[in-house]
Order: C-alpha cells, then sequence, then structure tokens
C-alpha cells in the first residue's frame, strides 16, 4: 500500500469526493515504495498540485484531480477552461496546463542541484529520474471524453496519455492497467533507481520545512521555509542534507485536530515535530498557542526559534514554573502560604486560581507540552483546561527513559485521568536519529538496567533503535584528580577548534556545580568564549545561535543537541 502523506483519514475532511476516491486509489493500487503527497504547496507561489507521486523507479509524476461534469464545461481550449457554475460561466486554467507549469518550476529549482542531474552521456545536464505530469477526471468517464471531444482535438486540449477518467481509477480497475496509465504519462524511462539520498534531495527541495539544520540546533527549518521560498542555489548545494524522515514528516502532516500524544526515545525527532506543529498552527488559529517544557535551556532554544520564525506573537514558550509564576502575575493572585519551595507553592496557587474562576480558563488555541515524562499529574490536568474547546488542541511529547526527575519511571498515571483524550492517537517513535550506532550502544549499556526494570504494561518503556548511522566510538579517559582532567579538556578543546569546529557546537557537561566551576574557571583562563549555565537567570539567556561554549548540568542538557558532548566527573555519585 502506498504512503500517502498526509495519512488519509487526516485529510479526508478538506478532499472533494474525487479526491477522495482517487487517493484511495493510489493507496490500494500502488506498492508501498510509492511516496504521495497530498495537497501541499510546493514553489514560492505556493502552488498545490493536488498529488506528487515519487517512486524509485519511475520517478515524479504531478497529477491534478478535477470533479467537474461534463455538462459542466462549456468550452476548453490547450490555455483555460470555461465552466457552468452558480454565479454563470468561469474561466479557469486549463488542468493539464496548471499542471504543467507547476512541474517545470519545480523540475527547474532540481536541476541546481548538481547531486540530481546526468554528468555525461546522451542526458548529460537532465535529471537523474523521469518525470510527468497528468489530470485526473473523476466525474467523466473515457468514452463521455471521447464522445465530446474527437481524438484530434484532445492532442491540443487534453492529451489522452495525459489523462485518467472515472471508469479508470475504479475500485475493481486491474492493477497493472492503473499503474501503466499513471506511468504512461512519461515521455521516457531511465534503467537506474533513484538512491535513497537522491530521494532524500528531491524531498529536500519540494518541502522546505522537513529540512533539518545540521548546523545549528536551533534552526529547525531555513530562514523563509514556511514561506516555501525554493532559493536559487546556482549549483551550490551542500553535499549533506539533514530532513525528516518519512514517518516523521507523515506524522508531523498528519496530526490532525483533538488530542495527540508522542511517545518517542531521545532523538526520535519529537522537538523537531513540535516545530513544524507550530509553524502549522500559527498559520491557522487565531488565538495565541502555547508552548511548554520542564527545562529552562530547552524553553530558550524554543523561544529563540520561534523567534527567528517570526511568529513570537501567536507562540509563547515558558517552562512550566515561569509559566505559572506569569499567570500568578497577570491575575494579581497572591502566592499561597506554606512550608513547600516557592516553585511548589507557584503552582498550588495557580491550580486554585483557575478552580475558584480568578485565573480564567481555555486562554489558548492550541497547548503543546514537551519533556511530557517530567510534568506531575496535577500540572497535566491544570494545563489541559487551558486549551479552548473550540480548537480543542492539545500534544504531549515524552520519554519515559529521560524521566530523571524524582526518579520515578516515566508516566505512572493514566493520561485520561488527567483531561488527556488520546486514545487510539499515541505514536510511538523507536529510532534515535541524533546519536550514531557507536554512541547509543554505549550508552544502553549505561541505561540497561532501567529499561529492564522500569518497564511495567499501561506505560512500556520504549527502548532506542539506532537508525543506522556509523561513527566514531566514544572515548573513555581516567584521571587521577579533578585537575589532570579538566587540563585534559581544555587540550581537547583548543585541538577542536583548531579543526575548524565552532565553540557554539561543543558541550561539557557536569553532574556537580563543583566540577562545573573549574571547568568554567579553566576555560575562561585558557581564552575560551564560554558560558555556564548553572543558574536560571543564564539558562533563560541561553542563544544556542551565539558562537560560545556551553557548560551546563546534565540535567539541563534533554532537548539540547551538540556535534560534540564532553561528560566530566563522570564517577561522581
Amino acid at each position: 500500500m502506498a504512503i500517502l502523506i498526509p495519512a488519509l483519514t487526516t485529510c479526508l475532511k478538506k478532499m472533494t469526493l474525487g479526491e477522495k476516491r482517487f487517493a484511495r486509489r493510489l493507496e490500494s493500487h500502488l506498492e508501498d515504495d510509492y511516496l504521495c503527497w497530498f495537497d501541499i504547496p510546493v514553489g514560492k507561489k505556493r502552488r498545490y498540485p493536488d498529488f506528487i507521486i515519487l517512486h524509485p523507479d519511475r520517478g515524479l509524476l504531478f497529477l491534478e484531480v478535477k470533479d467537474w461534469k461534463l455538462s459542466s464545461i462549456s468550452d476548453l481550449t490547450s490555455t483555460q477552461v470555461t465552466l457552468h457554475t452558480d454565479k454563470g460561466l468561469e474561466r479557469k486554467a486549463n488542468p493539464l496546463e496548471l499542471v504543467r507549469q507547476c512541474t517545470y518550476t519545480v523540475l527547474n529549482k532540481l536541476k541546481y542541484d548538481l547531486q540530481l542531474i546526468n554528468h555525461e552521456g546522451k542526458y548529460k545536464g537532465s535529471l537523474v529520474f523521469p518525470y510527468g505530469y497528468g489530470v485526473v477526471l473523476t466525474n467523466i468517464t473515457r468514452k463521455q471524453l471521447d464522445d465530446a471531444i474527437p481524438l484530434d482535438a484532445q492532442d491540443t486540449v487534453l492529451q489522452p496519455h495525459l489523462v485518467i477518467c472515472k471508469d479508470e481509477m475504479t475500485e475493481s480497475v486491474d492493477i497493472e492497467v492503473f499503474q501503466s496509465q499513471l506511468w504512461g504519462m512519461f515521455n521516457y524511462t531511465f534503467p537506474n533507481k533513484l538512491t535513497l539520498p537522491q530521494i532524500d534531495r528531491i524531498r529536500w527541495h519540494l518541502y522546505p520545512e522537513i529540512r533539518i539544520q545540521s548546523s545549528d540546533q536551533v534552526l529547525l527549518f531555513d530562514e523563509d521555509d514556511f514561506e516555501f521560498e525554493h532559493e536559487n542555489f546556482s549549483g551550490n548545494m551542500p553535499d549533506i542534507i539533514k530532513i525528516m524522515d518519512i514517518q516523521q514528516e507523515q506524522l508531523a502532516r498528519s496530526l490532525g485536530e483533538g488530542h495527540r500524544v508522542i511517545h518517542g526515545v531521545a532523538g526520535s525527532g519529537k522537538t523537531l515535530i513540535l516545530g513544524y506543529r507550530c509553524l502549522h498552527l500559527a498559520a491557522l488559529l487565531h488565538k495565541p498557542i502555547l508552548v511548554l517544557c520542564f527545562n529552562i535551556t530547552l524553553a530558550s532554544k524554543l523561544r529563540s526559534f520561534i523567534r527567528d520564525k517570526e511568529i513570537e506573537h501567536k507562540v509563547q514558550v515558558y517552562h512550566f514554573h515561569d509559566w505559572c509564576g506569569q499567570q500568578l502575575r497577570t491575575y494579581h493572585i497572591k502566592l499561597v502560604d506554606g512550608d513547600n519551595a516557592v516553585w511548589e507553592r507557584q503552582v498550588d496557587s495557580v491550580i486554585a486560581g483557575v478552580d475558584n474562576g480568578d485565573i480564567p480558563r481555555a486562554q489558548y488555541g492550541a497547548v503543546l507540552i514537551d519533556e511530557g515524562h517530567d510534568f506531575e499529574a496535577d500540572w497535566l490536568k491544570l494545563i489541559t483546561q487551558m486549551v479552548d474547546p473550540d480548537t480543542n488542541s492539545l500534544l504531549l511529547l515524552y520519554d519515559d527513559a529521560q524521566s530523571i526527575y524524582k526518579h520515578k519511571n516515566g508516566l505512572n498515571f493514566l493520561l485520561s485521568s488527567v483531561g488527556i483524550q488520546a486514545q487510539g492517537r499515541t505514536t510511538i517513535l523507536k529510532l534515535n536519529y541524533r546519536n550514531t550506532q557507536d554512541i547509543l550502544k554505549f550508552s544502553y549499556q549505561f541505561a540497561q538496567t532501567y529499561f529492564e526494570q522500569a518497564d511495567h504494561d499501561d506505560i512500556p518503556v520504549i527502548k532506542p533503535e539506532a537508525a543506522g548511522i556509523s561513527g566514531d566510538k566514544p572515548i573513555v579517559r581516567q584521571f587521577s584528580d579533578a585537575e589532570s582532567e579538566v587540563h585534559f579538556l581544555v587540550r581537547c578543546i583548543n585541538k577542536w577548534l583548531a579543526d575548524g569546529q565552532l565553540l557554539q557546537n561543543i558541550a561539557i557537561l557536569y553532574p556537580s556545580s563543583y566540577m562545573g566551576k573549574k571547568a568554567f574557571d579553566a576555560l575562561k583562563k585558557a581564552g575560551i568564549d564560554c558560558i555556564w549555565l548553572a543558574k536560571s537567570d543564564y539558562k533563560k539567556k541561553y542563544d544556542p545561535k551565539k558562537n560560545q561554549l556551553a557548560i551546563l548540568p546534565i540535567h539541563s542538557s534533554k532537548g539540547l543537541e551538540f556535534d560534540t558532548v564532553v561528560i566530566i566527573d563522570s564517577n561522581h555519585r
């Protein structure tokens, strides 16, 4: 069965009857190595071909679907069609000409990528894959079309081999016949298959919003990606690109309405999907969107991304306790008395304020929660009340293996008990894309006992699986004292800088403030620009785009990514 993006169940509402029938036929009559996108804009003019189909053998196909009946067509030329409508006669572009223009707009951009063109032979300078375009007429049979338009006239307005008619896309149509009609829209074939890297490069060009910026952990997408700009690279393309994989893209585009839960291992792209979701919702909703996480440093990273996308007027990012403080200040709520820590009493005060009606519910058009594994049940029960019931949009992302606060083993309560109605709408992401096989295998040796002991029936612990990338093995060095360890650390960083690494791509993690301070002092003395993220004020000011080395507690590193990571004082208990 072909992979449809977004998933068919999530886009049925915006499909015409004909589009639904054709989408179901693509799913049932194409194999699972076919990728089919529905109604997703490509090119800087935001053109929407109804379907784009990509296959390693066949190439790239663009299709326009029309539900017109023969009686509604008044006149048809090579460039336009005149239709009978409730408003009278209306002129529209000939759908074949429309999809042709869209096709060549995209192809002209793809030709700038040197890895997607032939460099020798008779096809030198041409794309390495076949391509085609066509029209699907869901309410006109082939006989009706032939009776209405003579074949010689069809060659100038709707070439027969570029059209699929109503009776050629029925449920009973032969699979081979259906596929033959699709690929009859191509003028030629190539003997070579597209490689997986080439398929990813095509996706990278078609849909910039799925790009992952590898050199900067905050810029999940390029600067103008949500406007769907396609840059003129003039051959100056990066050799290595990073994009969402198919599962991540399908999930991000298919989240749909209501409450959704993503249960994923570390490095599986949960925060990436959250970023995409923010951009998508910001274009749809009028009420503000709330993004919450537990980690102060991660909140700074997300806030930087939102600011770069210029949607901070629509999307508000807080770590949970900062949001509680903001609610108390906004609605002039006094802190409840007690012996508990201030941050605990802040939460209690907000809960009481909502219960008493002093703090309004339904403040946000959507709520997105990262690091859900570190949220208490009472916190989530509070947050779910902040979602406007008219939109009812909530996304919870969590990884039970990262539940490092209060030593709890993930979510130890039912999500339905806190108002999250996501039964049957939970997605599991098992692949870790952040780490190499070598790093994942090494780290799993430490976490194996946790996975074996923490698994339980109601919320199973998900063990990470490597995405297949290999790399250098982790290096372990033992020292006789802290001074020797820090001295070696400085030497390593100086070497990496000499090799061309950027400071912002290096992080030093520590379990104890004592060693964090020693590392900070040693790096400062060596003239290495660094920031010590030990206190909340510094964590809030953290800017991942600034070329500074980050020194931070292990707990504060969750959700962040760096090219090079050093863990010091690893024997600390």
